[in-house]
């Protein structure tokens, strides 16, 4: 089956199978989280990117290799009501921006800068700092040496828009570094995988960047 990136609470999981690395995409919890499964097709070593609730479901598709870390993507409740459960099964290492990680109430082993690198097996993700949702939301890229770059967006960039923001100076913020760090660095081609919902391609929303400025939203 083709990878649509569509996936339901409750369903299984949707696996794109790139050359190095698989990524499965399953829904969990009450909000529709996604929650990534990463695994390095060269050594089988695994991440995962937003131990967001579900613990059974998550623990279920990680399966007997276990996992090297967890990625947080940002502070909000929502992204990690089963990291403590997951980590305490796996022993993973965790990961989240410095400026998110005292809002997680389990503590961060690696707290993670722009430009910094998380890797795992063969396979290495670069962060990008966005700031806006909350102070510390990163966004992850892989950049795959056999094709378009992958980005994982937590709450930051959906289909139709930018992440929720409160006050016009954190949606200025968010869109500053989204046009700098992802759009400005990024091509068209590059996949998106959002923290909630569908995915979508930087090609499909670089032409709406005027219309979200305009609305403020």
């Amino acid at each position: 089956m083709p990878y649509t990136g569509k996936v339901t609470v409750g369903g299984p999981a949707d696996v794109h199978e790139l050359a190095d690395l698989m990524i499965s995409k399953v829904a969990v919890g009450p909000m529709d989280n996604n929650a990534y499964l990463l695994r390095c097709r060269t050594t089988g070593e695994q991440l995962l990117v937003d131990a967001a609730n579900d613990p059974e479901t998550l623990l279920h598709l990680i399966g007997g290799d276990g996992i090297t870390g967890v990625v947080t993507t940002h502070r909000h409740g929502d992204h990690w009501q089963a990291l403590e459960e997951v980590v305490t099964a796996t022993g993973a290492r965790t990961y989240a921006g410095r400026e998110d990680a005292d809002g997680i109430p389990v503590p961060t082993d690696e707290p993670l800068d722009d430009g910094a690198t998380v890797s795992f097996g063969a396979c290495r993700l670069t962060v990008r700092h966005l700031v806006g949702h909350t102070p510390g939301s990163v966004a992850l890229v892989y950049d795959d040496p056999h094709g378009h770059p992958h980005l994982f967006t937590g709450d930051c960039l959906f289909p139709g828009g930018p992440g929720r923001t409160t006050q016009p100076e954190e949606f200025n913020s968010l869109m500053d570094d989204l046009e700098a760090k992802v759009f400005g660095a990024l091509p068209d081609e590059t996949w998106v995988y959002p923290g909630h919902g569908n995915d979508t391609t930087l090609g499909a929303e670089r032409p709406h960047l005027p219309e979200w400025r305009a609305r403020g939203w």
